[in-house]
């Protein structure tokens, strides 16, 4: 039987980045994720916003959070080489009173300490936000909000976190935890563990891991959001992350960028009871565009080129993160909703905090390996370095993806980095992901990772066991 010091449940953000701090210490950490990889739960579906702090009342520990981790976010970009781009965003007015409504939510992120927020007039907007409705008379300017991928920075957690001793456990969904007192016995996919301490970061499915572990004493509801992403060739229609005043239950609808360069509209709020609900529909179709067409009326709907939605886990107005003092050694890190993206640096921290408070001796290593090496991706460079590569390495110039220009060398090297399925090769590379969603690449796609992994084609899948793309390889006959 495997023993180790912590158990981590759940590979999305909060739970990788738990996972990278706890391997600066002497102890033995490993994770477990349900899906075939890493981010394939809550993480896959977001929006990628590094909030600045400006939306979440000041009393409340997901403010306090927020603010923290987008501070920690641009050094831990510098150390994993993440492309974290501040863009900045706006919350616009359109009235008096919602003008009125900006001086409040000002005055709150002042008390959380948000650096640099400020009224800005029309004038300012119409220089600085051209597309922007021309009925927008202010809003409140946040400098230090930014865009970053979210899958990718869930990869370079977990990557990092496995240079430093982490090891990490897919396919692997937790059915059962025995508490031995001291220690938990868990089962995950038929195999038994032993470990001193679990911090839940189940996302969606938290509420049922606290149970099995004995604590019933929260619930998870799924609240989904539908977005949806337009061409790259909209790219600079907005300068800033573009909100519109927030209701009690969301953001609202928005105009984003993100760090692929896609805008993205959405995303909708609505509370369902189906934790496996990712569907869209005309309804929400129509509701992202109504509330984006109010900030940017020139949204086409022509432009849009993918249709998806997330679920946000919702347990209350807060994060529930606590050492649960009836189950001596288990931590819940729970109803992590949004802006838990931009807040899992700080979590993390808290979370080695708790750990600490409770028995768990954090001693650092001698030696940590903060940084990883940077990913080259070719979307992203100039051309000129584009060739240099070339003449290097001839797989950068054999172009898989020509949507989204990503090379049989990158796809290469994302599965040595562990992509094992279609999805996880999008995800890390962003092959598949451009207007014609793989109609051209994904043959040749899957055979680089069937050639790669030693994988028959016809396992191949799209996101795990289940998903299979291909029932029979005619390709010899």
């Amino acid at each position: 039987m495997s023993v180790y010091d912590v158990a981590v449940i759940g590979g999305g953000v909060v739970g990788t980045a738990i996972g990278r701090e706890l391997s600066r210490y002497k102890l033995r950490v490993c994770l477990f994720e349900k899906e075939a990889e890493l981010a394939f739960g809550i993480s896959k579906s977001n929006s990628g916003i590094i909030h600045p702090g400006t939306q979440n009342p000041p009393g409340l520990l997901k403010s306090l959070l927020c603010v923290q981790g987008n501070a920690l976010t641009r050094k831990l970009a510098k150390e994993l080489f993440i492309d974290f781009k501040e863009v900045g965003e706006l919350i616009v007015a359109f009235d008096k009173e919602e003008a009125e409504r900006l001086l409040q939510i000002k005055k709150d992120g002042q008390a959380l300490k948000v650096p640099g927020l400020r009224i800005v007039d029309k004038k300012w907007l119409e220089k600085n936000e051209p597309n922007l409705s021309d009925k927008a008379i202010a809003a409140l300017y946040a400098p230090t909000a930014g865009i970053i991928s979210p899958y990718r920075w869930v990869y370079d957690f977990a990557e990092n976190a496995v240079k430093n001793g982490l090891e990490i456990h897919t396919s692997a969904k937790v059915e059962a935890i025995l508490s031995k007192r001291p220690g938990f016995e868990i089962t995950a996919s038929g195999e038994t563990f032993f470990t001193r301490y679990i911090v839940n970061a189940a996302g969606l499915y938290a509420d049922e891991i606290s149970k099995m572990a004995g604590a019933d004493n929260f619930k998870i509801k799924p609240r989904k959001g539908e977005a949806f992403l337009l061409d790259k060739k909209n790219e600079h229609m907005t300068r800033h992350l573009l909100f519109p005043l927030p209701s009690k239950i969301s953001k609202g609808i928005l105009v984003t960028r993100t760090s692929d360069g896609n805008p993205m509209i959405g995303p909708t709020a609505e509370d369902v009871t189906d934790k496996e609900d990712l569907s869209t529909t005309e309804a929400g179709l129509r509701k992202a565009l109504e509330g984006s067409k109010k900030l940017v009326p020139s949204i086409n709907e022509n432009s849009i080129i993918a249709y998806f939605s997330g679920l946000r886990p919702v347990a209350g107005d807060d994060f529930i993160i606590r050492h649960e003092d009836g189950i001596p050694g288990f931590i819940n890190v729970a109803g992590i909703q949004s802006p838990g993206l931009t807040a899992a640096p700080a979590i993390a921290l808290m979370t080695a905090g708790i750990l600490k408070d409770n028995g768990l001796r954090l001693k650092k290593k001698a030696v940590f390996h903060k940084y990883r090496k940077k990913e080259i991706h070719l979307f992203s460079i100039p051309l000129a370095k584009t060739k240099s590569l070339i003449r290097k390495d001839a797989g950068y110039g054999d172009i898989v993806c020509r949507c989204e220009m990503v090379s049989s060398k990158e796809v290469r090297e994302a599965i040595s980095r562990g992509a094992k399925t279609m999805d996880g090769l999008k995800f890390r590379t962003r092959a598949q992901a451009g207007r014609c969603h793989g109609s051209f690449c994904t043959t040749r796609l899957m055979r680089i990772l069937a050639e790669e992994t030693g994988t028959p084609l016809v396992k191949v899948t799209k996101r795990g066991k289940g998903s299979e793309i291909v029932k029979e390889d005619r390709s010899s006959d």
